[in-house]
C-alpha cells in the first residue's frame, strides 16, 4: 500500500504552506483511479492476477529511479534487513490484493485495507509497550466495527463476506506490519529513498513466485489486457512517488490523514458509479467506519510529534 509504504521522510526538509497539496491531490487521484480499475483486466479479459502482479513489480522501477536521484543508498545491513521486511510484506500483500480484487468489490476492499494502521498501533502497544491514545482507541474500535459489518454486508450481486474478505484482511495485516517496520527503519536512520528501493527489489524478488503460481504464460490474452494492466499499475507505482513528494513538502499530520481517507473514498465512489452497484446499509456504514477509523489512528500517531510515519497510508507494494 499500500504497496498503503509509508515512506520515511527522515532527513527531508519539511516546508510549510501549500506546496504539498498538488502532490497529495495527484496521489489521491492516481490511487483512487487505480483502486477502482485494478481488477478490470482480469474481470474483462480473464488476465491472470499473477501476471498483473508481475507487470506491477516492473512498473515500480520507474518511481524508484526518480526516488533515488540525488540520494545516497544506505548500504548498512540494518537498512537491508528492514528494507526487505518492509518490501516483502508490502509486495506479498499486493500479490494477495490482486486476487482479492478478482472475486470481491473494490468499493469494500479498499476501505477495509485502509484500516491497516490498526495492526501497526496494536503491534506498537504489544511489542514496544506504547500507550494507545484516545483518538487511536476510537479509531481501532471503529475499524473493528467495520470488519464486522463487512462480514455481513452484501451489495448488488455481492456475496456477504466470503473469500474476498479473508484475502483483504490478510492484505490489511501485511501492510500494517509493513508500516510498523517502516517506522523501525526510520528510527534506525534509514532514508526514505533506500527503503523505497528495497521495496522495489522485494517486489521483483516475488516475480518468480507469481510466475509459478500462474502456471503458464497467458499468450492467448488480447493486447488490451497487458496494456490496461500496465496503465493501471503505473498509476499505482507513480502514486507512491507522489506520496514521497507530498510528505517531503508538507506536514505528515496533514498529508497522512488526507491521503489515507480520500484515496479509498475515490475508489469506492468510482467503483459504485462504473460498476453500477449499491452497497447495503451495513456496507455503507462499514466504509465510513473504516475510513474514519483509519484517519483517526493516523492523526493520533502523527499528532504526537513523531515524524516517522508509523501509520501513514501504505504504499501498495
Amino acid at each position: 500500500m499500500s504497496d498503503r509504504a509509508s515512506t520515511s521522510t527522515s532527513g527531508a526538509t519539511r516546508v510549510g504552506g501549500t506546496r504539498w497539496i498538488p502532490y497529495a491531490g495527484l496521489l489521491v487521484l492516481f490511487w483512487g483511479v487505480w483502486g477502482a480499475f485494478s481488477g478490470t483486466p482480469t474481470a474483462l479479459y480473464g488476465y491472470p492476477n499473477e501476471m498483473v502482479y508481475i507487470l506491477w513489480a516492473f512498473t515500480m522501477l520507474i518511481p524508484a529511479y526518480f526516488a533515488m536521484r540525488g540520494r545516497t543508498f544506505d548500504r548498512r545491513p540494518v537498512a537491508a534487513g528492514y528494507g526487505l521486511v518492509v518490501g516483502l510484506t508490502g509486495a506479498g500483500g499486493q500479490l494477495v490484493l490482486f486476487k482479492a480484487l478478482t472475486i470481491g468489490p473494490a468499493y469494500l476492499i479498499f476501505p477495509l485495507i485502509s484500516i491497516s494502521p490498526a495492526i501497526t498501533v496494536l503491534m506498537a502497544v504489544v511489542i514496544l509497550r506504547e500507550r494507545i491514545r484516545g483518538l487511536a482507541t476510537i479509531g481501532v474500535v471503529a475499524a473493528l466495527g467495520s470488519i464486522v459489518l463487512f462480514s455481513v454486508t452484501s451489495g448488488s450481486g455481492d456475496a456477504a463476506g466470503g473469500p474476498w474478505l479473508i484475502l483483504a484482511l490478510i492484505v490489511m495485516v501485511a501492510w500494517g506490519v509493513q508500516a510498523y517496520y517502516m517506522k523501525k527503519a526510520a528510527n534506525a536512520g534509514v532514508n526514505d529513498a533506500t527503503t523505497f528501493a528495497w521495496m522495489t527489489v522485494s517486489g521483483l524478488l516475488l516475480v518468480p513466485v507469481a510466475w509459478i503460481m500462474m502456471g503458464a504464460f497467458p499468450s492467448d490474452a488480447p493486447w488490451q489486457a497487458p496494456a490496461l494492466t500496465l496503465g493501471t499499475q503505473l498509476l499505482n507505482a507513480v502514486g507512491a512517488l507522489f506520496l514521497v513528494m507530498a510528505l517531503s513538502r508538507g506536514k505528515a499530520t496533514i498529508v497522512a490523514p488526507v491521503t489515507n481517507a480520500l484515496a479509498p473514498v475515490l475508489t469506492s465512489v468510482l467503483s459504485l458509479i462504473v460498476y453500477r452497484t449499491t452497497p447495503s446499509v451495513y456496507g455503507l456504514i462499514g466504509i465510513v467506519l473504516a475510513i474514519g477509523g483509519s484517519t483517526l489512528m493516523v492523526y493520533a500517531d502523527e499528532s504526537t510529534g513523531d515524524s516517522s510515519p508509523a501509520t501513514s497510508p501504505a504504499v501498495p507494494t
